[in-house]
């Protein structure tokens, strides 16, 4: 292996007005080896895997690649560098098929330039069937599949163009369980083929896993770099947010609740072939967990339960009240607000700014005689953002201006703002840094000591066990389990959402 570094980034700027996203920043990674880049939301990584990308043009510092000065002023720059990125919000247009879009700008043409079809789905095909992915369907529209399927495809593409420099950005941020361990085969088999990695996360379990070396950016800057094995989670963790973080997860206080009917009360329900026979109940002052791998009908049971699906079968109670929702306007009305799984597409409006996002479930309560009262209004979200710890600049500035964990506060805050008894949260910390992750448990938390209700999957049974109550188990469409907090670990999640028998809580 050349001991010529296959990236070397030494003294890299970038500012935005001024905000600066890169301050002096150095990297450097091993040829043939999986660098872990670290940080808080903000803290330059994504400014940084732009510049690699050919994204963004830095003011000033230096790159090389495998020993060559170079200058990326576009993306094509860095195709020709060998240089692909996976991103994590990804670039996929959901209008075209899978085999489209792995294709786009790698097409094969003929002699006069027509695109050959065929001859680019035979090569999709045989790419996706090398990495375990040819169930996918090649003709499906992109939008038609779920997140973790297009997250995969998303790093199935920038494979396919055969990167002497990979760039993985957050790619666990929606796999679970065997896709991770998928992942784990794509890395090794990538790096076997001397295809040098930059490994973007916020999970540590998988850098240690992945990685040998690492560096941490903090506020632009270089707060670190050290092989992964020489540094214990909580060094990590405070080379990342700059101080001691004493516990991942908020100390969970228990708490008398009075009697109650049940804030969100479910019976028989089914939704499409995706969810059947759910029942349960998530009482006042509880989160309630559900667990479960992804496409087991989870996300179609949130919706449901926030009036974006019909109900097929089943019935629905709020606080002791039955109700049918027309829409998601009905369940809003009702005290029920839903975080989604995608932030960016579903949650925000990211050419508004945050007052208008906040305010938009709750314009009634900031208007008079169908006028918004914006001082009145500018007010709320002022106070909101401060109650979550968001920059008061937020209430002004755009929300794609804003980090994704700083996004993700801003969806929580909207629902905060109308008053919700009952949130729905779709795996909230999704691509969050350990520091915000903390900051969204307190809240969750802090919500239910209040009498709020939380029902929240995660994709990270860490979280399950340590943040909630207790836990629904999810496994072919159906609720397999319901685990009380005394038989609440990952083992026993684990067991259930792999479909053994539920020995432990009572299936529902």
């Amino acid at each position: 292996m050349s001991d010529v570094p296959a990236v070397s980034a030494r003294s890299i700027r970038k500012e935005y007005g001024p905000t600066v996203a890169l301050d002096d920043a150095s990297v450097e990674v091993g040829a043939g080896k999986v660098h872990a880049l670290l940080g808080e939301n903000g803290a330059g990584k994504s400014t940084f895997v732009k510049v690699l990308s050919g994204l963004v043009r830095p003011d000033r510092g230096e790159l090389r690649i495998h020993g060559e000065e170079v200058r990326l002023g576009s993306v094509r720059d860095a195709h020709k560098h060998g240089i692909q990125t996976a991103f994590q919000e990804m670039t996929q247009i959901p209008d075209l098929t899978v085999a489209e879009n792995m294709l786009l700008l790698n097409e094969p043409l003929g002699f006069l330039g027509q695109i050959r079809r065929r001859s680019g789905e035979n090569k999709v095909a045989a790419h996706l069937e090398t990495l375990g992915l040819s169930d996918i369907p090649l003709r499906a529209e992109m939008r038609t599949l779920d997140l973790a399927q297009r997250q995969k495809l998303e790093i199935a593409r920038a494979i396919f163009r055969t990167p002497r420099v990979l760039l993985l950005d957050e790619p666990t941020s929606t796999l679970s369980g065997p896709d991770i361990t998928w992942l784990g085969r794509i890395v090794e088999r990538c790096k076997a083929q001397g295809t040098s990695i930059i490994f973007i996360s916020h999970h540590l379990p998988e850098v240690r896993e992945f990685c040998e070396t690492m560096t941490v950016l903090r506020n632009g800057r270089n707060a670190g770099t050290a092989r992964v094995a020489d540094l214990s989670d909580a060094e990590v963790v405070s080379m990342i947010i700059g101080r001691s973080l004493d516990a991942t997860y908020p100390v969970r206080v228990s708490h008398k609740r009075e009697p109650a009917p049940p804030a969100l009360e479910a019976r028989g329900l089914r939704v499409g072939h995706r969810m059947r026979d759910a029942s349960f109940q998530l009482a006042q002052g509880e989160v309630l967990g559900v667990a479960g791998l992804q496409g087991m009908g989870q996300n179609e049971l949130f919706l449901a339960c926030f009036g974006a699906l019909p109900v097929d079968e089943g019935t629905l109670e709020v606080r002791g009240q039955p109700v049918s929702f027309a829409g998601p306007a009905d369940a809003i009305a009702s005290g029920i607000g839903l975080v989604p799984e995608d932030r960016k597409t579903e949650g925000l409006f990211l050419d508004l700014d945050g007052t208008q996002n906040a305010s938009l479930p709750n314009l009634r309560a900031v208007s008079r005689f169908g006028l918004m009262q914006t001082t009145e209004e500018a007010a709320r979200v002022r106070q909101a953002f401060r109650d979550i710890q968001l920059h008061t600049r937020a209430v002004t500035d755009r929300a794609d201006s804003f980090s994704g964990g700083n996004q993700q506060k801003m969806v929580l805050a909207k629902w905060l703002l109308t008053d919700a008894h009952t949130l729905l949260l779709l795996d909230p910390t999704r691509g969050v840094d350990v520091g915000t992750k903390h900051e969204i448990y307190t809240l969750i938390r802090d919500f239910a000591r209040r009498g709020g209700a939380v029902l929240m999957f995660s994709s990270e049974i860490p979280e399950i066990v340590n943040v909630c109550d207790r836990a629904l188990v999810v496994y072919d469409h159906r609720i397999a389990g319901d685990v009380a907090a005394e038989d609440l670990t990952e083992e026993t999640i684990m067991h259930l959402a792999l479909g053994g028998h539920p020995a432990l809580g009572s299936a529902a």
